[in-house]
């Protein structure tokens, strides 16, 4: 454990009041834009003494990241050695400009990530993850599995047979992946009579779906990957402006907080920090970083956190799952539904091969949720059984239409997008 993790919330709070007064002296000193955030809500930075001060401070949103992207630059072009962009989910992707300190804190913060999950350097992790694409995921797991010092493979995304053939053959005993194509991997190596049990892998560390559910235990993607794989699954939750990761430990209680990296809050609508098990939206300032820092940032993430002790020692907070981004929010025949509701309820059918869910307006100007379903072609599930599914978990029952797995695939691949999208959002 890094000095911060496990020791007591007063010599926390004592560090992070000390960085923030940093932050707003930096970001006052060399953003363009919060140099006029602050200029324009009056903001008087030596007001700022601690972090319930922060309040005073105006809530920055991603539309206007999106909008004066390079106003958040706070230091000369030279100095800048990787440009990294969001995928663009929703919305214009974000640039983020990265110094060479900002990359040894980005392996900082994996290390911290895998010590957290208690990795070591004596194993081997293979990144099923694009290392290109300006993908932050991708060079962050990379250089903190480098700076743990152990053996990287770097086996990129997709295809089933490449990854299992390199899994028998070179022995990794960690995956870092996307959880749903764990699940592909699993019905490939049963269809091919290949025993994953038997294999070197012990721990899978799951980036980009939540395999929890908001009581912590796995959800319907997390049972059906432990179903068939005794492995360790370990979530976790980052995002590229961030440039920090939320990451379990053993006992899966939560994403931990990296204190020295970043400071965190969860809001109500009105951008009042609410106490821990209510749940809100994360706002992050990140804490280190040179070349755009972020105060005040509203991810759109709905989630809550804890703040007692956990039972791997650690005393820093935790997040919960992410319920969702508020964007995303469906108001459907009446009932407000999240997406991730949705992707929990087809994660729980092995009868489904995969899935795109659209949401579109009708002609009333209300939201309407459509859901495109390929259906495994080796386990028969009627119409009825699945929409009975939906009935009974939301109370209400989707348009569904049938096609092939190539179909939802070319559905999945949007142009210029770096993911596989499962949420098509037409509203």
């Amino acid at each position: 454990m890094t000095p911060l993790q496990n020791t007591d919330t007063a010599t926390i709070d004592q560090f992070q009041n000390t960085e923030l007064k940093k932050l707003l002296h930096y970001l006052e000193t060399n953003s363009p834009f919060y140099r006029e955030h602050f200029r324009k809500h009056h903001i008087d930075i030596s007001a700022i003494n601690n972090i319930s001060d922060l309040a005073r401070v105006p809530i920055v949103t991603k539309d206007e990241l999106q909008e004066h992207n390079w106003d958040f630059l706070c230091v000369d072009k030279k100095e800048i050695v990787e440009l990294c962009t969001t995928s663009g989910t929703m919305g214009k992707p974000v640039i983020i400009a990265l110094t060479e300190n900002d990359l040894q804190r980005l392996a900082a913060n994996e290390l911290e990530s895998f010590t957290c999950a208690s990795l070591t350097a004596s194993d081997t992790i293979l990144l099923m993850l694009s290392l290109d694409r300006q993908f932050m995921a991708g060079i962050a797991y990379y250089l903190g599995a480098r700076k743990l010092g152990a053996a990287i493979i770097r086996g990129g995304p997709g295809n089933f047979g490449m990854q299992l053939e390199t899994i028998q053959r070179l022995e990794p005993t960690v995956l870092i992946a996307v959880p749903s194509f764990i699940v592909g991997l699993i019905a490939h190596a049963r269809d091919n009579k290949v025993s994953l049990n038997s294999t070197s892998v012990k721990t899978i560390i799951c980036i980009g779906e939540n395999i929890r559910n908001e009581n912590l235990e796995p959800n319907a993607l997390g049972e059906r990957i432990l179903k068939d794989w005794n492995v360790k699954l370990i979530s976790t939750y980052a995002s590229t402006e961030q440039q920090t990761a939320f990451t379990e430990c053993e006992y899966g209680m939560g994403g931990h907080h990296h204190p020295d990296l970043m400071i965190f809050e969860v809001v109500d609508e009105k951008g009042n920090s609410l106490p821990a098990g209510s749940y809100g939206e994360l706002v992050i300032s990140t804490l280190g970083v040179e070349g755009m820092p972020l105060l005040r940032y509203n991810t759109g993430d709905i989630c809550t956190y804890f703040d007692s002790p956990c039972k791997c020692g650690r005393t820093t907070s935790r997040i919960s799952p992410i319920s969702g981004r508020k964007q995303q929010m469906i108001k459907f025949k009446g009932t407000t539904i999240y997406p991730q509701a949705v992707f929990n309820i087809l994660n729980s059918m092995e009868s489904i091969q995969d899935y795109v869910v659209s949401l579109m307006k009708n002609q009333w100007g209300s939201d309407d949720l459509k859901i495109h379903i390929s259906l495994n072609p080796n386990i028969q599930q009627s119409d009825s059984v699945i929409k009975h599914s939906f009935q009974s978990a939301l109370r209400v029952v989707p348009e569904i239409q049938y096609v092939t797995l190539a179909e939802i695939q070319r559905m999945q691949v949007v142009e210029g997008k770096r993911k596989i999208n499962k949420l098509i959002d037409l509203r």
